[in-house]
């Protein structure tokens, strides 16, 4: 007995953009986490008031972001929950930036609005991943 053959839907257009779109995005985050944890003293004292923590979720992150975007592009059904994975990590990052804010912790106003830009570009990337039929 053979098995059945697994035939996917015809992908949908916006599926390599998004994947590009990822990718750049993971590309971006460890070139600019990576110079500050990394480079020169220059770097890290333009960042500012930064957490250690979020700074380090975010590059290591980068690197979950490029696996989700070749993921998207090559069809691939764990694509979906990392990205779910992805924005829920987020979140609680998140969670734990608020917690030190209202503990009174200096931060950086840029680090607010760069967690909402990650948080809404993977809620969206998850969103538009559940309706998919992808092989395994």
């Amino acid at each position: 007995m053979t098995a059945p053959e697994t035939r996917l839907t015809p992908s949908p257009r916006w599926r390599k953009p998004v994947a590009i779109l990822a990718l750049v995005f993971g590309v971006l985050t460890l070139m600019s986490g990576g110079n500050v944890l990394f480079g020169p003293p220059q770097a890290q004292a333009a960042a500012g008031n930064y957490m250690p923590f979020v700074l380090w979720f975010n590059f290591l992150a980068g690197f979950l972001y490029i696996s989700a975007a070749i993921g998207i592009w090559q069809r691939r059904s764990w694509a979906r929950k990392l990205a779910i994975f992805i924005a829920l990590a987020t979140c609680l990052i998140a969670l734990g930036f608020g917690y030190q804010l209202i503990r009174g912790q200096a931060y950086e106003m840029r680090t607010l609005g760069a967690l909402a830009l990650r948080i809404g570009v993977w809620a969206a990337i998850s969103g538009a991943l559940m309706g998919t039929r992808d092989q395994q």
